[in-house]
């Protein structure tokens, strides 16, 4: 996921100025008698972070007045310090007025998870890698994953129909999981069987698929169920990692930990735009 598709980006931007501006536009604006004035704006960092969302902070400027020049100061996976100049904007000042918030809360969403995938990822050894889950915004998930990469972490499955995830209710729902698991491998498609105790993980064993998920286990557990796994499994882990024990799991050897909250509880990103 190098880069996301400008329709994509659009169609989502102009939902959210829709959003912002029925029934009757932005009234406020309308007042000021310098509207059409063509003026400078800046958009600066409040604190430090890494950035995502550009192009959905450039699309809303463009969307409201196309005669917007957006000039960007950095790229999307830069990491930057309070007080750095992250964008230039020209545009009438009625287009800046308007498309300020719809831009900025796309931007500081964006790089909020950014941020916060990345401080993950400081934490953790070179052998783990950091992913994120379907614990996205809905209609968001694209955007969301993103800058879960711009933040150096990793994309679990995009939706339902990407890989086969059996997870507890999966295992809940049918008689066998060993059964449950062959039926998953004549698919083809990528298996992943989540694992919550010693008598689960004996079931599986010995059948050829490619991952295995351990769900909130101790570190001793999980050093346990990696041993006898034999590495003839891509491991993961899941269930409270945060930024104190990340190390921790990470360290028991874990291919991959798998983190909602870099999704779902991740804080906007604090910037402002200024007038100049």
């Amino acid at each position: 996921m190098l880069k996301i598709n400008q329709i994509y980006i659009n169609s989502i931007v102009k939902q959210a100025l829709k959003e912002d501006l029925r029934p009757n536009g932005d009234i406020t604006t309308n007042l000021i008698s310098s509207k059409n004035k063509s003026i400078k704006a800046k958009i600066i960092a409040k604190q430090n972070g890494v950035i995502a969302g550009l192009d959905f902070c450039r699309a809303a400027f463009k969307l409201v007045g196309k005669e917007s020049i957006f000039t960007s100061k950095v790229k999307d996976g830069s990491k930057v310090k309070k007080n750095k100049i992250i964008a230039e904007i020209k545009a009438k000042t009625k287009t800046i007025l308007i498309a300020e918030r719809t831009a900025l809360n796309f931007l500081n969403h964006a790089s909020g998870i950014a941020s916060l995938t990345n401080q993950f990822v400081q934490k953790i050894n070179k052998r783990t890698k950091i992913c994120c889950t379907r614990k996205t915004t809905p209609n968001l998930r694209l955007l969301e994953k993103y800058a879960v990469k711009k933040g150096g972490g990793h994309n679990h499955r995009y939706n339902l129909s990407d890989e086969i995830l059996i997870k507890d209710n999966h295992i809940s729902a049918e008689e066998s999981l060993r059964d449950l698991v062959k039926k998953a491998i004549k698919t083809k498609k990528i298996v992943t069987v989540e694992i919550e105790n010693f008598k689960q993980l004996n079931q599986v064993l010995g059948l050829k698929f490619k991952r295995i998920l351990f769900d909130n286990m101790n570190a001793k557990q999980l050093r346990k169920c990696l041993k006898l796994c034999k590495s003839k499994y891509e491991t993961e882990y899941s269930g409270n990692a945060d930024l104190k024990n990340i190390k921790k799991i990470s360290n028991t050897g874990i291919n991959r930990i798998s983190v909602g909250a870099i999704t779902h509880s991740a804080k906007s990103f604090d910037t402002s735009l200024v007038l100049s």
